[in-house]
């Protein structure tokens, strides 16, 4: 699939007119996620353990569009959940679009064939296809026999009526190397870019003994990048995200780049971890204690490098060093030598000696 330079464009404007208004914390990607509702029970994210009376519950098409203009990050990737479930997605994609926000639209397919009429294809717009690995991985994944060729035929679909398709792909610990590799290599037969990351244990997720250590996470991608050298496989990430997969960066989170809205408001501090949720975009920025939060800093982000919270410092660097940031993106990750040092996890108490005393 060739790259978008419109897109890269705006973002990149984006990004630079905030650096000129000296703005230390803005938003890359706004998460919206208008229902936890879905049709699958994947055992590695336990959104559907709500109970009934909370997967009931949806954003309205207003409450979408409001997030959007409130936040006003240029790109909005749809959650869930399972978004083509809420009935009125696809107004909710069009208003969006309407906005020129770019719209990443993350589904496990499973009824993307049966509702692709609803869509048109746009320069703005991109379906996000769940598949966390070749058959045998995905259907294990998502507990579902048959869920890889549904996605696949999905894919295919979809292109053919002209839309632009990516593959989001989580991998977990029992993923051996060569078969992401060999992953990967399908992705591009099928003309598609990949955004991949390492899975994080979700608290409310019933399995919790397949998420993959910061130190695993660094070895098996080191290992992925060695055998991609010569494949020009279609990574959507930046070069330098990529080498901090591979162990060659001691980046810090950067939680507020995506910012999360749902049904409970908007989510303290990011997507992937529930620290409770604020009215409004302004009162997430202004009340959440974000540098309590990031590997290093709470015991919940130990084992975290996740894209959601790591991609947007990585963006921030290669903008700050874009001829490096270049360079990195051409030569691919190292895979040897020594690996960044990881962060010490500072000890609660040792957090709550240093923070300020009211009484003072």
């Amino acid at each position: 699939m060739p790259r978008d330079f419109r897109r890269e464009a705006k973002v990149a404007a984006y990004l630079l007119k905030q650096k000129l208004l000296r703005r230390e914390r803005y938003p890359l990607v706004l998460m919206l996620e208008p229902l936890f509702r879905c049709n699958l029970a994947c055992a590695g994210c336990g959104k559907i353990s709500h109970p009934d009376s909370i997967l009931d519950k949806r954003l309205s098409v207003q409450e979408c569009l409001d997030a959007v203009d409130e936040c006003g990050a240029p790109i909005v990737a749809l959650v869930g959940g399972e978004p083509l479930i809420h009935r009125d997605i696809a107004e909710i994609v069009q208003g969006i679009v309407a906005r020129k926000k770019f719209v990443n639209f993350c589904t496990n397919a499973l009824l993307l064939k049966k509702k692709l009429h609803l869509f048109t294809p746009s320069p703005y717009f991109s379906w996000s296809i769940h598949l966390d690995g070749l058959k045998a991985e995905h259907d294990k994944a998502v507990d579902l026999a048959g869920a890889f060729e549904i996605a696949v035929a999905a894919i295919r679909e979809a292109r053919a009526r002209g839309f632009n398709v990516n593959v989001n792909a989580t991998i977990f610990e029992g993923m051996a190397a060569d078969k992401v590799a060999a992953f990967m290599d399908f992705a591009k037969s099928l003309d598609v870019s990949v955004s991949i990351s390492p899975g994080y244990a979700y608290e409310r997720a019933p399995d919790q003994e397949h998420f993959l250590s910061r130190r695993r996470t660094k070895t098996l991608f080191r290992r992925i990048f060695e055998l991609g050298k010569g494949r020009d496989w279609p990574l959507l990430h930046t070069g330098f995200y990529l080498d901090f997969l591979a162990g060659n960066r001691a980046y810090a989170c950067t939680p507020w780049g995506m910012p999360t809205r749902n049904v409970f408001g908007w989510q303290k501090p990011c997507y992937l971890l529930d620290e409770g949720h604020a009215a409004s975009y302004r009162e997430l920025m202004s009340t959440t204690d974000w540098d309590s939060y990031g590997t290093g800093k709470h015991e919940k982000c130990a084992n975290c490098m996740a894209h959601c919270g790591y991609e947007p410092t990585a963006v921030d660097d290669a903008i700050r060093h874009p001829l490096a940031g270049l360079w990195r993106t051409v030569r691919g990750p190292r895979t040897d030598g020594p690996m960044a040092p990881e962060p010490q996890l500072q000890p609660q108490a040792a957090r709550d000696r240093q923070a300020p005393n009211p009484a003072e």
